[in-house]
């Protein structure tokens, strides 16, 4: 059976959070790609640590201190208007190409579960343009994904069990975590990455949005 609604990771998924390599290459010319990859894997690793220790900051904050990191990893001074600047590239990423066809095309409700705090990810979504029924944030929990307990703020602000929600997210780490928990998922490997070795698979692989039939 088709969905009754589908939730969608944010990061990587509907934004392409390597559209801040054009930025990072006005400041640091030929590392912008490397400091974009460094700073991104540097950002997930944080939240997975935050939750192990229960020590939550937004997600503003650990992308901020992920940039630190990153930056004092390649060498590469940082000053406080290039911090700044960055950061406000993360509240205007551009929408993957076929995001907004995609999601005109399907009739089910849709909502965003996303590790992004209010402060970054509300602009994100106005300046986009896209349209959901719910934005959710892990901030009401102050805890990031994959713990399950982020995975049922979607059965309830929708008011949907969770075996009539289909999820969507580029990371696979995500998308196993949203099956674990009980929803139907497809994962977008746009780097056809193998699966990873978590006991678990995705109901479906794609390479985008396009791809996602119901």
């Amino acid at each position: 059976m088709a969905p009754l609604a589908l939730v969608f990771d944010a990061y990587g998924t509907l934004y392409d959070v390597h559209a801040v390599v054009a930025r990072c290459e006005e400041f640091w010319p030929g590392r912008g790609a490397e400091l974009s990859l460094l700073w991104r894997t540097k950002q997930l690793e944080y939240t997975w640590q935050r939750s192990l220790m229960r020590r939550y900051a937004p997600f503003s904050q650990v992308t901020l201190e992920a940039l630190q990191y990153a930056c004092a990893g390649l060498g590469l001074p940082l000053e406080g208007y290039q911090s700044a600047a960055l950061l406000q590239e993360y509240r205007r990423l551009a929408v993957f190409p076929e995001v907004a066809g995609a999601l005109a095309r399907f009739a089910t409700r849709k909502a965003i579960l996303s590790n992004g705090s209010p402060d970054m990810l509300d602009p994100l979504v106005k300046q986009s343009g896209l349209a959901f029924d719910a934005v959710l944030s892990v901030d009401a929990l102050k805890l990031f994904k994959p713990a399950p307990e982020v995975y049922q703020l979607a059965v309830d602000r929708l008011g949907v069990v969770k075996e009539a929600i289909g999820f969507v997210s580029s990371n696979c780490w995500d998308a196993l975590g949203a099956k674990a928990f009980g929803f139907r998922v497809w994962w977008i490997n746009r780097l056809q990455a193998p699966v990873d070795a978590l006991g678990l698979q995705p109901d479906a692989v794609v390479g985008s949005l396009d791809e996602i039939l119901l």
